[in-house]
């Protein structure tokens, strides 16, 4: 008896082993994520920082630029949210091989059209932007990741998975200037509420 029930018990156990391993496999492979889920979940978090940060500053404080200090020439908080936005639409037209839309970048390089003032009308094209965004980082794959973008100079900058890490990068280089123009006005920014 003693003898059939050992057997048993290593049966089972290699069993349970099996089985655990499969699972295991069926959910590391449930778990992996492609690149392009990986960018755009980096995005959204970018979003999810920037949007609400925009949304916090009273339209009346858009046009606020520091004084206090060396800032001659600074953005005023409005213009640092409609440079992310212009560069957003700009690196996904690149990621995407796509040229500019019509209409969403301005005369310079990395500007909003000047029909963009109000404080609804900023936050309708930056949130157009990361819409575009995120339409971009979603046409990245293994194929097309590293593939040199043409006309594009440099060494990572002209590749798509070059030109999303820029677009998620300079998002966060502008927020954390947002955040500051929001706290001289004496506003929380909402992600440190």
């Amino acid at each position: 008896m003693d003898k059939k029930m050992g057997m048993l018990g290593i049966g089972a156990l290699v069993l349970a082993m099996a089985a655990g391993n499969a699972m295991a496999q069926e959910r590391k492979a449930e778990e992996a994520p492609t690149r392009a889920q990986v960018l755009d979940a980096l995005v959204s978090n970018a979003e999810r920082e920037v949007v609400p940060a925009a949304e916090a500053m009273p339209e009346e404080k858009y046009s606020f630029v520091p004084s206090n200090g060396e800032f001659k020439g600074t953005r005023s908080f409005a213009e640092q949210i409609r440079h992310v936005a212009a560069a957003n639409y700009q690196l996904a037209a690149r990621i995407l091989g796509e040229k500019l839309p019509a209409g969403k970048v301005g005369a310079k390089s990395e500007t909003a059209p000047d029909s963009v003032q109000t404080k609804a009308e900023v936050m309708e094209y930056l949130r157009g932007s990361f819409a575009h965004l995120h339409k971009a980082v979603n046409s990245i794959d293994t194929a097309n990741e590293v593939e040199p973008i043409p006309g594009i100079k440099g060494v990572w900058e002209k590749t798509r998975l070059g030109a999303a890490v820029d677009a998620i990068a300079h998002t966060y280089d502008h927020y954390g200037q947002m955040v500051e123009y929001l706290r001289m006005n004496g506003i929380v920014p909402p992600a440190s509420r």
